[in-house]
């Protein structure tokens, strides 16, 4: 998911606890030392007594971050896991990184493309901006959606690309660039979907709030739905999170469009919402594939699937159970294929639930990044009160 701020309308910030947003590009210019990444709470950060998991809760820790703060996570069929630390607010040695057994962190696929900083800034499609999103598609391939919008001010000429890596050989085999046409200055791509039957992929944009569509085979990339009312979050919710409602020190409300991203088992339907709403939509997927198609003619096929909790991260199970991650009250919820909302588990470190890993053998994987807590929307003081985590559980039957 998601880090986007109200500060500029439409554009969205998902601001790093403990970490002063001011920082972030100076810092992006001057890389930190390769230190082991998780480090102590820094002294912006306000703690207190964190949660506490309740007796009965599911959630296993697999891994737990003090800082850089995470927000995405991937599983691939044999077992190894990588997390996505965007540069938000800090410079984390490995925005990508492969997760250890022992809660490690290694730069992922290599040093060298986690590095960004004045030396390599000629390089704009080699090295890792501001990855937000990384993601294993069913035959097993890793991919990677990088905005390049440090600290979410603007993306990097040259930056945006979705790349797909090997995990086999840990080499990048395909890196296509999102030209400005499709990826603003004021955008934000923020997740991605791979369809292998079709070799597509689906972005949810959330800056100017659109859809991307990517051709695998060509690599050309197409910009759909533009602030179409279903891209669009809304300020009128009164949208809290922790029962505080999240205003920045402007004193506007949050707002963040399209963001969580969902593919049926059959690559039929694309399901989406914006962050900040509590509606849900989806539309064919043979209807984005078809560019003779105008975004009017695209706009009449939109579904309203109706009421959802507000979330962030979504993704379908083998049932073609929608799962959300429901940041307003530490939730997992799942909304069955007949329309109905359930709560899978309810735990209070669940401080924001970010984003979903399924594997095949049922267990589903979600991070927890925080946003609520960070300095953006909390006049400039961060509220972290725990590590960041990657949770595991077995899906509910």
């Amino acid at each position: 998911m998601t880090q986007l701020s109200a500060v500029s309308l439409g554009s969205k910030v998902l601001l790093s606890a403990g970490l002063v947003a001011t920082g972030l590009l100076a810092a992006c210019s001057s890389p930190t030392s390769n230190n082991e990444q998780a480090s102590t709470s820094s002294s912006d950060t306000t703690a207190t007594a964190a949660p506490v998991a309740p007796a009965n809760s599911p959630l296993q820790v697999v891994a737990q971050f003090r800082e850089p703060q995470i927000v995405g996570v991937a599983v691939l069929p044999d077992g190894r896991v990588f997390g996505d630390f965007p540069r938000w607010d800090n410079n984390p040695v490995a925005p990508i990184a492969e997760i250890g057994t022992d809660g490690s962190v290694k730069p992922y696929p290599d040093a060298t493309w986690c590095q960004w900083n004045e030396t390599v800034k000629n390089e704009p499609q080699k090295h890792w901006i501001c990855p937000q999103s990384v993601y294993a598609d069913r035959s097993g391939m890793l991919w990677v959606l990088d905005p390049a919008s440090p600290g979410i001010k603007g993306t990097v000429v040259g930056g945006p690309k979705l790349v797909k890596i090997d995990p086999k050989t840990n080499q990048v085999t395909q890196n296509i660039s999102i030209p400005e046409s499709v990826a603003s200055r004021k955008s934000y791509l923020n997740d991605v979907r791979i369809d292998t039957q079709n070799n597509y992929a689906y972005i949810t944009e959330s800056g100017v709030g659109s859809l991307v569509v990517v051709d695998l085979k060509t690599s050309k990339a197409r910009k759909l739905l533009a602030t179409h009312p279903s891209m669009m979050g809304d300020t009128t919710l009164n949208i809290k999170a922790d029962g505080h409602e999240m205003i920045d020190a402007s004193g506007k409300r949050a707002r963040f469009n399209s963001d969580g991203i969902a593919l049926s088992q059959d690559n039929q339907y694309l399901y989406w919402k914006p962050l900040t709403s509590y509606k849900l939509f989806r539309i064919k997927t043979e209807a984005l594939r078809n560019p003779a198609l105008s975004d009017a003619q695209l706009a009449q096929q939109i579904e309203d699937l109706g009421k959802v909790p507000a979330s962030d991260g979504m993704e379908i199970d083998a049932k073609n159970n929608l799962y959300l991650t429901a940041f307003e009250d530490h939730s997992i919820k799942r909304r069955t294929p007949d329309g109905k909302i359930e709560t899978v588990v309810q735990d209070p470190r669940l401080e924001w639930p970010d984003t979903f890993a399924f594997t095949a053998d049922g267990a589903v994987y979600v991070t927890n990044s925080a946003i609520h807590k960070t300095p953006t929307w909390n006049k400039g003081v961060g509220k972290q009160d725990q590590p960041y985590h990657i949770f595991k559980m077995q899906l509910p039957k």
